[in-house]
């Protein structure tokens, strides 16, 4: 019933648009003991068993190893199992993780780490520093599937001391590269991460049927604050109506992304807990082919579209509205001016496409994956808007992995409504991924003004100088409408009521350590 209201929605809402005109973005909590106790948190008396389900809506990777990772989906899943020499907390800052303690040289250029005492892998073997030598060294230098993080190619020496102490010496002062020290940590030697994966993080990886389930079990030997639950299987259901039927059948406990048309339709079985994805949502545009590598396309698309409508029809007005590359949790890095750079224009947007040559409008495709709901819910709004400047546009739903390969590794499509996360808490993971070389540049932005500014935002001498190189930055993008920049979508979580302990984190990651029952 309400996806036929939506459409009527859409249609009224349309109209409403013709009539009157409207106008118009991936750590736990810190422990409390951090004497490496390995005793569980005390379980409350009760007749269920300790552990749940939690639904996601989409498989993963194909590997499981935290640095082949390329979908948010693993980041936000795997966060559970892996941890750094840092890890995040839910209020945006970092803390020492696999690391006990660390020191920064005066001249910024050298952090010495101390290994947690007693910190143990998976395995049961301890972590040493040749672990999160070779851990790092395996992110610098890339290969095999491996990703590459462009911020290690800094890195000029580093050194063990001992079993306990490691030191990394960079090139140049930078002051983001502590957060890139989140980068997952793993046993030297070990060759089986993309099945059976060991890292250090509050639970242990234990067994996966693609296209179905993934298990995890709490790490009894973990260094911080045990995880209260024994164990957590992860089910995966793609379909929209299916989440709605397992969430109301008891079959999961916990689904995080839900829209609030699928929240609507939950009994009172569960609560309803509230926060941001801390996703850049856009149709992101493949700047390289035609018509969109002309700038007056994607600056008429920009006005073309409402998004302010957007949120209103198929979010009932959850969501923040974005302009720019960046998301508000970023603080300092975002750019609310950015905003509402574009209004609703239809009559600007018409005479932008004239101007390009495209008078009568064209045809173009909207590739989404068809596991996630609310980017089909956009793409469906935005096909209607584009009516009205003679564009016909078609949504071409595909699996999650045809996207990722078709999509988003082979750059094969013209339009995508997707939403794009951040790797670490650093301005520089949301927006390198636009510099004319980027591996991940997916939407083959080439501008040689973004490609100087960005490396002035990275080599800049201190905090302030950085901060205003990457709103310059934003602004390149909002300006040339490398995308048309749409939402930070509200992330809503169902967490079945008897269960507590939901929380929110700047990037996009699922903290199961805190989860309980509470009767």
């Amino acid at each position: 019933m309400k996806r036929k209201l939506l459409e009527i929605l859409l249609l009224l809402g349309l109209l409403c648009a013709v009539l009157c005109g409207c106008k118009d973005g991936s750590a736990a909590q810190t422990p409390e003991d951090e004497s490496g106790s390995n005793e569980p948190a005390a379980q409350p008396a009760a007749d269920h068993p300790n552990e749940i389900t939690v639904g996601i809506a989409q498989d993963l990777d194909e590997s499981l190893d935290p640095h082949k990772a390329v979908a948010a989906g693993t980041k936000e899943v795997m966060f559970n199992v892996f941890e750094g020499l840092m890890k995040p907390t839910p209020e945006g800052d970092l803390i020492p993780a696999v690391a006990e303690k660390y020191e920064i040289s005066d001249d910024q250029l050298t952090y010495t780490f101390t290994i947690r005492d007693g910190i143990k892998f998976h395995n049961g073997d301890p972590v040493t520093a040749e672990d999160v030598g070779e851990s790092l060294a395996r992110c610098k230098n890339g290969g095999d599937g491996i990703f590459e993080v462009e911020a290690f190619s800094n890195i000029q020496h580093i050194e063990t001391a001992d079993s306990r102490s490691i030191s990394i010496t960079l090139g140049e002062p930078d002051s983001e590269f502590l957060s890139y020290l989140t980068t997952a940590i793993l046993p030297a030697g070990y060759d089986g991460q993309d099945t059976a994966p060991v890292g250090t993080g509050p639970f242990k990886f234990v067994s996966r049927a693609a296209q179905d389930s993934i298990v995890l079990e709490r790490f009894d030997g973990y260094w911080g604050e045990p995880a209260y639950l024994d164990k957590v299987t992860f089910k995966i259901i793609e379909n929209a109506d299916s989440i709605l039927m397992s969430l109301q059948s008891g079959a999961v406990d916990l689904f995080a992304h839900l829209t609030s048309t699928q929240v609507a339709q939950l009994g009172d079985e569960f609560n309803i807990e509230e926060g941001t994805m801390n996703l850049v949502q856009a149709m992101y545009l493949n700047n390289a082919v035609a018509p969109f590598d002309d700038v007056r396309v994607r600056q008429a698309l920009c006005y073309a579209i409402d998004r302010q409508q957007i949120l209103d029809l198929a979010f009932d007005g959850y969501g923040s509205l974005i302009g720019s590359s960046m998301y508000p949790a970023f603080g300092k890095y975002f750019d609310d001016s950015l905003t509402n750079y574009y209004t609703y224009d239809v009559e600007k947007a018409k005479a932008l496409l004239a101007d390009a040559g495209y008078p009568d409008g064209f045809a173009m495709t909207i590739t989404v994956p068809s596991n996630y709901q609310p980017h089909l819910d956009t793409a469906q709004v935005i096909v209607e808007q584009l009516k009205q400047v003679g564009i016909t546009a078609e949504i071409l739903p595909v699996t999650w992995e045809s996207w990722l390969n078709d999509t988003y590794m082979g750059r094969q499509f013209q339009a995508t409504v997707v939403g794009v996360d951040a790797s670490t808490m650093t301005a520089r993971a949301l927006l390198e991924r636009f510099t004319s070389t980027a591996g991940n540049n997916f939407i083959n932005y080439n501008n040689a003004e973004y490609d100087a500014i960005f490396q002035a935002a990275i080599a800049a001498a201190d905090d302030a100088a950085q901060t205003a190189a990457y709103k310059q930055a934003e602004a390149n993008l909002t300006e040339n409408a490398a995308n048309v920049y749409i939402q930070d979508l509200a992330d809503l979580v169902a967490i079945r009521k008897g269960l507590t302990g939901v929380r929110f984190y700047p990037i996009y990651v699922l903290d199961l350590s805190g989860i309980r029952y509470t009767d």
